[in-house]
């Protein structure tokens, strides 16, 4: 059993914590370290507080404020850009959003998340906390350009374009809050789209999760 704060393994984890390496990323708490058992993902590390580590010890290299009874450290998983409906992220810096994009992605049958420039980290520590474990549930792909995704290419932009009601099928592109999707991006999209809402905006994770809704709404 681990029992010193200062054991090499865990120095690892709290540098993964802090800036990721190496392709692997580490999972906080029991529900997520299950549904990555669920899901099938078998973990580099795993400590559990009172068994592999002592407790006090493994809650200082926590990121939680109330520490944690378990973590796992895995591998990074990705995939191909895949529908028939995918969900393309540009310029989404809140990894919170991102993780919920994934929650969402999950809850609505999404085949694929395509994490586009300049978006977080989908393996980092919160947004794998925000994703209440669809981050092993739901393929990761990395995008460098719209053509790269599976079409229709909807680029979901504030007040332009139709409403949002369909396709049920294709890619949903969705921007950070405030800059919304740049213009070279909408361009290279097949349809502009829009949520029919009263007030300013929604953030990327609330307007990419309603989208999603209206897709599955009508493809069911």
């Amino acid at each position: 059993m681990i029992t010193s704060h200062h054991n090499p393994l865990l120095k690892d984890i709290r540098r993964l914590h802090r800036r990721r390496d190496g392709g692997r990323f580490v999972a906080e708490g029991e529900d997520l370290v299950a549904a990555a058992d669920a899901a099938g993902w078998q973990p580099v590390v795993r400590l559990r507080a009172g068994v592999d580590v002592e407790e006090s010890v493994l809650a200082k290299v926590s990121s939680l404020g109330s520490g944690t009874r378990e973590l796992a450290v895995y591998e990074e998983r990705w995939a191909q850009p895949a529908g028939p409906v995918c969900v393309a992220l540009w310029g989404v810096k809140d990894p919170g959003n991102v993780g919920t994009v994934l929650r969402a992605a999950r809850a609505f049958g999404a085949a694929c998340v395509a994490i586009g420039p300049n978006t977080a980290d989908p393996f980092g520590t919160k947004a794998v906390r925000a994703s209440m474990g669809a981050i092993f549930e739901v393929p990761l792909a990395r995008v460098d350009d719209v053509a790269s995704l599976p079409g229709p290419r909807v680029a979901l932009v504030a007040r332009a374009g139709e409403p949002m009601t369909g396709p049920a099928t294709g890619t949903l592109v969705v921007g950070a809050e405030r800059e919304g999707l740049p213009d070279d991006v909408v361009a290279a999209c097949d349809e502009v789209r829009h949520i029919a809402i009263e007030s300013e905006s929604l953030n990327a994770a609330m307007a990419a999760t309603v989208a999603l809704y209206e897709w599955n709404r009508v493809r069911a």
